[in-house]
């Protein structure tokens, strides 16, 4: 009985240390604190796929920049020299226009709309990421984009010697044209940024104001311009992807899916929020005058069509629905 006992303890023991040595682990560098909307949606993704596989795969995630900023995690899931990762999508614009259709001007203003792009879009976005060897497998909206400022603003002039903080070339073409003085800062540095003076001025969301609190800065003024709703989107290393077993890649898009339809909601309410708690923290939350509107949409234009001779005529079919 004794080394039926032992045979059993052996069989038992060699299968847990086969399981042990057959859990996947990825690494998954992310821009955003913890506590962002995106980075919270990312976690619960992460522990859907582990409760799924029973912790065969295994995703750690690495969020606020902390394991690399956000212009080199597309190249290193590229590479495979981390598995999956999180991407501002219009931060490519300049590899691709493609890619920066969510940042045209006052194309899209709001989540329904937003939504229609993003099917509009995702194919022509899958093939260029499938082609780098990188799967799309979800995207997520920010809430709409208004204007930070350390001063009001009765005119697009007085932008102009403003220190602008770009997130992306379209945020950076907007600020060359008005005159401001251009820095691309990303959202890990954008805090000490705004407390030492080095921006003044910014194009992002409210969830982006509470991030950074920027209420302890001097820059108090946030309008709603509603500018265009920019996505980010979690991709995976295609070769990393295959070379998982066929249930966990089932639980990864599964996983996925259900990311994407939360993401989307979690933006709304997150949006709401954000605007309570810039108010809530001193900083005036007003609509442009419209005046300021009408400048603000003349100049969002000039950049649609700037964008739409970069992107071509499959960028112009692209956009050709939500013009009319």
């Amino acid at each position: 009985m004794n080394r039926v006992v032992a045979l059993a303890v052996a069989v038992v023991g060699t299968l847990a240390a086969t399981m042990a040595s057959a859990q996947t682990k990825w690494q998954m560098p992310t821009p955003y604190p913890p506590t962002n909307f995106h980075t919270v949606n990312i976690r619960q993704f992460v522990d859907e796929i582990k409760a799924a596989t029973n912790g065969g795969l295994d995703i750690a995630v690495h969020a606020a920049g902390s394991l690399l900023p956000l212009p080199q995690i597309l190249r290193n899931v590229q590479t495979g020299d981390v598995q999956i990762g999180e991407i501002l999508l219009s931060a490519l614009e300049n590899e691709d226009a493609i890619f920066g259709a969510d940042a045209v001007p006052f194309l899209v203003t709001g989540y329904e709309a937003a939504e229609r792009l993003y099917r509009a879009q995702k194919p022509l976005l899958e093939r260029r990421l499938n082609q780098r060897g990188v799967r799309l497998l979800y995207a997520v909206a920010w809430p709409p984009q208004g204007f930070y400022a350390a001063k009001p603003l009765a005119t697009l002039a007085d932008v102009k010697g403003l220190n602008f903080r770009s997130y992306g070339p379209g945020a950076a073409r907007f600020g060359e044209i008005v005159g401001a003085n251009v820095s691309t800062i990303q959202a890990a540095e954008l805090s000490q940024a705004l407390a030492t003076g080095r921006i003044n001025a910014m194009i992002t969301s409210s969830v982006t104001g509470n991030d950074s609190r920027v209420w302890e800065s001097p820059v108090r003024w946030y309008y709603e311009l509603d500018a265009w709703v920019p996505k980010n989107a979690v991709i995976v290393n295609e070769r990393a992807f295959q070379a998982l077993a066929e249930p966990a890649r089932g639980a990864v898009l599964k996983a996925a899916a259900a990311a994407e339809t939360r993401g989307w909601q979690a933006s709304r309410e997150a949006s709401a929020k954000g605007l309570e708690g810039l108010r809530q923290n001193g900083v005036r939350v007003e609509k442009p005058s419209a005046a300021l509107a009408t400048e603000f949409r003349a100049l969002g234009a000039r950049l649609a069509a700037d964008w739409e001779g970069r992107a071509g005529a499959e960028g112009q079919a692209l956009l050709a629905p939500f013009k009319q």
